[in-house]
């Protein structure tokens, strides 16, 4: 382990509010192209310049206080990504009202939850089965609510209104007013209110301040290498703090925000948007990799040439040589034949990724390097606002998360937790004192619950969640990302988690991909359309190769007791839908463990020892 606990970046950031922000970038830009949104489900567009994005905000603050809103209030926004998310938000900015963002995934007493305990007066829905929702959610906790839907029936009588109506008669707006009125506000006011994915306990309300984003948005600001003109596809959910923060840097940098048609059709909507600049976790690059080392025949062959090719070009670009005469002639064919697909593949201008909410694999960092994709891995939490740390275009550390952001600290504790300190450490938990206490100290250090390291050239290296570590029977202490990063860049796996603690080895949930499953099965003379998935995975030739697969791609270089012993296959995916996985697509161990809790209790029954692959 690395010797170093601390490391800061002092560079000072300035404090201010976000409405300050979309103001600012109004002013600055115009009529330059500031939203664009997919019309239904076509490819056609309804953009929004700055000026027209500032005119709808402002007559919905309006329009919020013809509702009797005032400073101070919460609104939630209960609806997928689109155009009008922003548009709320922008306009409960322009309010002085704090939002409530809820992820639309969530079930109607889960809203109700978050409803109550924001004490929302409010809520911004989508659609009628979102009316719908918010309607039992306030029977079910008594709640008296009004509700706005985008696109749903307006019934008055019922305190439901048409998007449309709420909004104010341009006549009745005074920009100049809203602007004086925004001035007024504290940059310690609450901004916006998110309320953890839950992955343990009911989820808390992190207050983030107007300073918070403010600072945290200044301090990405002058590390990413962000261009007037550039455009992004925005797809991961607003409802969390990631995108969200990013599209207020990209905003105000005078960038264009496209919203791409659902998390399901981003790689079509790549290749229409072609944008400049992506931040995505690490599911999409995991997706990209894994499809493209799925070639077969003599396309298999090349790519794993040009893997090479990259790979020693990478080795020498990231420790600053340049890469001796041979290499760059057979990377020059390498860009030709494989990496210059993959480019077009993601719109064909991309300079950089960003990726955070989970571990990236060094293996695909490096895949992407190589491509001329460069992914700047970063790391933050909702209670930071969330980035702490990211990877610097010119000096990309593969395997870390980077040097802190300016104005932030890192430390490292005694048993390893990382903790920060900065002016993007939120507020508190809201309504909840006690709890904020336990994760942010009277020096101001917030303790993250991950576990992490501090490299000799300050960047910080995230081993696991602290939750998340494994302990076996034997008391050893066992990380399972490391592992299961390694497995995700196997073509045969779709999903993995690792399971075994205070158990007597680790063993592995695998959802195998089955695409590339079934084309090796009908390969092999498996009749593949006479199975389906659970007796595909019954079938004995296609366990014992998954086993060889997964068992054997884990490497030599791990200890005897990290090593898994068995694999269970799954026939379904994790997914958000599902409650498995957060809608930032991390895994939800705890339920993952309750939901197979009979399974995995079948890898340690007398009855299974010399059995290796379970299949649910």
């Amino acid at each position: 382990m690395a010797g170093r606990t601390y490391v800061a970046n002092e560079s000072k950031v300035p404090l201010g509010t976000v409405s300050q922000l979309i103001l600012e970038a109004v002013d600055a830009y115009g009529d330059a192209l500031a939203l664009r949104g997919f019309v239904g489900e076509s490819n056609d567009f309804r953009d929004y310049s700055y000026r027209e994005t500032l005119d709808v905000a402002a007559r919905l603050a309006v329009g919020l206080r013809g509702l009797g809103l005032e400073p101070g209030d919460r609104v939630a926004i209960l609806s997928e990504n689109r155009t009008e998310w922003a548009l709320t938000d922008y306009g409960c900015l322009l309010a002085r009202v704090a939002s409530v963002p809820i992820y639309d995934t969530l079930t109607a007493d889960q809203v109700g939850y978050i409803l109550n305990d924001s004490g929302s007066v409010l809520v911004f829905t989508s659609n009628e089965a979102q009316v719908d929702k918010v309607k039992e959610a306030a029977r079910d906790w008594d709640l008296e609510l009004r509700i706005v839907t985008y696109d749903g029936a307006a019934d008055p009588e019922a305190g439901v209104f048409a998007w449309g109506d709420v909004l104010s008669d341009p006549s009745e707006v005074d920009l100049e007013a809203i602007r004086d009125e925004v001035a007024g506000l504290d940059p310690q006011d609450v901004c916006t209110i998110l309320y953890t994915s839950g992955t343990t306990g009911e989820p808390k309300g992190v207050m983030l301040t107007h300073a918070n984003l403010y600072s945290n948005v200044q301090a990405c600001g002058e590390v990413l290498p962000i261009r007037v003109g550039d455009i992004t596809l925005s797809f991961l959910p607003l409802s969390h703090v990631f995108q969200r923060m990013v599209d207020y840097l990209l905003f105000w940098r005078g960038c264009a925000l496209g919203r791409a048609h659902s998390i399901h059709q981003v790689a079509d909507d790549l290749k229409v948007v072609k944008p400049t600049i992506q931040v995505s976790v690490p599911r999409l690059y995991e997706k990209v990799y894994n499809k493209v080392m799925d070639a077969t025949g003599l396309k298999a062959k090349i790519v794993a040439w040009a893997t090479a090719v990259g790979s020693a070009w990478a080795d020498a670009k990231l420790a600053g040589r340049e890469p001796g005469g041979l290499v760059k002639l057979q990377y020059g064919l390498a860009d030709k034949l494989v990496f210059s697909k993959i480019r077009e593949g993601v719109g064909g201008r991309l300079r950089f990724f960003v990726s955070g909410g989970a571990p990236l694999s060094p293996e695909i960092a490096k895949f992407f390097y190589s491509a001329g994709l460069p992914i700047l891995e970063g790391y933050g939490l909702t209670e930071t606002s969330p980035v702490t740390n990211v990877n610097l275009p010119d000096r990309v550390r593969i395997g870390t998360v980077g040097p802190p952001v300016p104005n932030t600290e890192i430390r490292i504790a005694d048993d390893g937790e990382i903790l920060v300190r900065g002016p993007q450490v939120m507020k508190g938990y809201y309504n909840a004192p006690e709890k904020t206490a336990e994760v942010i100290d009277e020096e101001g250090w917030f303790a993250t619950g991950d576990i992490g390291e501090i490299t000799e050239d300050g960047c910080l290296r995230i081993t696991d969640r602290k939750k998340d570590l494994i302990v076996t029977a034997g008391g050893k202490n066992v990380a399972p990302q490391p592992i299961e990063n390694r497995l995700k860049t196997n073509p045969f796996v779709e999903q993995v988690v690792m399971v075994g603690d205070k158990r007597k080895f680790c063993a592995l949930l695998v959802v195998p991909a089955f695409e590339v499953l079934e084309r090796w099965a009908t390969a092999e003379g498996i009749d593949v359309h006479a199975h389906d998935r659970r007796a595909l995975l019954r079938d004995p030739a296609v366990q014992a190769h998954l086993e060889l697969e997964i068992l054997g791609h884990i490497g030599d270089d791990v200890a005897r007791y990290e090593r898994p012993k068995k694999i269970a296959l799954l026939a379904e995916e994790f997914t958000i839908e599902d409650g498995t996985l957060t809608p930032t697509q991390k895994v939800k161990r705890r339920v993952i463990q309750e939901r197979f809790a009979d399974l995995i209790d079948r890898f340690y029954e007398e009855s299974s020892e010399g059995r290796t692959v379970p299949v649910a």
